[in-house]
């Protein structure tokens, strides 16, 4: 019940009854009601800055799962990074140095975008970096893979063009090697067996027993045959053709003379343990430009890529050669 209230009226003595007007009435009603609303908005604000509205907690929500989606996408794009890299390299000093292309340089292949800013549109909000960092990587992995997707098809171009010099090119490993048992010692620095220091060794090891058979690993036309009781021990060099030729050492016996032909495959000697050499087994190499390489990037004929994998593990291990 609203309070009455009164006033002493001097000149009759006398309490008397407060009459507010209409307009009085109105602006009491208003000055009321206005400070309500204001007190509530008040408090609403006050609330809403310290407590999230159903629809602030939904959008939340969502921010933080994108968020973690997209740490999720970066971890990924890492692993793809890592079998590009691995794909790279191969095509580079595998492929296309078997074809005689220029390897695709670095700058090239890693080289980002130019210009304007391509991420601008993505400046200015909480998780701005890792947005900008996530479509930069999208980025330069579609163009790495466009360059690769390129760099296949300029090495199919060059296989069918070149059916001769695959038939020449060292493509199989020279002896019988079920489950690589037979690979004893790789290219590289090695413990040599007679002298105990470390000295580069030229070629690949094949243990085998005397008289196993060996085979071209490639056609091409016998550039050399010599029998001898020091170094290589009896030997044979096949020319390829295309810069490419091969040394097949330490034989017991050859079975090729100098000029003759030969196809991949082809039996051309037996395992031995003639000249430098502490047991029975095959060294072999491959000459580039008269240049001596690794042998275990041309076996890619006669290999899955599961045994190339174990055959580049085995090889690489620094154990003591044969010779």
């Amino acid at each position: 019940m609203a309070k009455i209230k009164y006033y002493y009226d001097t000149q009759t003595l006398s309490y008397k009854r407060i009459q507010l007007s209409k307009l009085e009435k109105t602006k009491k009603y208003l000055i009321f009601f206005s400070s309500s609303i204001f007190l509530s908005l008040v408090i609403i604000i006050m609330f809403f800055q310290f407590f999230d509205s159903p629809k602030e907690k939904r959008l939340k929500d969502e921010i933080y799962n994108l968020t973690s989606q997209y740490y999720v996408i970066n971890n990924n794009m890492k692993q793809i990074e890592v079998v590009l890299d691995d794909i790279q390299q191969r095509d580079d000093n595998i492929y296309r140095t078997i074809f005689e292309a220029d390897p695709i340089p670095n700058s090239i292949r890693k080289q980002g975008f130019g210009g304007v800013n391509r991420y601008k549109k993505f400046e200015g909000y909480s998780n701005s970096k890792i947005i900008i960092n996530t479509t930069r990587k999208i980025d330069q992995l579609t163009k790495q893979l466009y360059l690769q997707s390129k760099s296949f098809d300029e090495i199919i171009n060059l296989a069918k063009n070149k059916s001769e010099m695959l038939a020449s090119i060292p493509a199989i490993q020279p002896v019988s090697n079920k489950n690589l048992s037979r690979m004893a010692s790789g290219y590289g620095y090695r413990i040599h067996p007679i002298y105990k220091t470390r000295k580069l060794h030229t070629g690949m090891d094949f243990s085998a027993k005397t008289g196993t058979e060996i085979y071209a690993t490639g056609d091409g036309v016998i550039s050399k045959i010599r029998r001898s009781k020091r170094g290589y021990g009896n030997h044979v060099k096949i020319n390829h053709g295309f810069g490419y030729e091969t040394l097949y050492a330490h034989m017991s016996k050859y079975i090729v003379k100098r000029g003759q032909k030969v196809k991949r495959g082809e039996v051309i000697g037996y395992v031995g343990n003639t000249g430098t050499s502490v047991a029975p087994h095959l060294h072999y190499e491959v000459h580039k430009d008269k240049r001596r390489i690794n042998p275990v990037n041309f076996y890619y004929n006669d290999l899955n890529p599961e045994e190339y994998e174990k055959m580049i593990e085995i090889s690489s291990q620094s154990n003591q050669s044969f010779d």
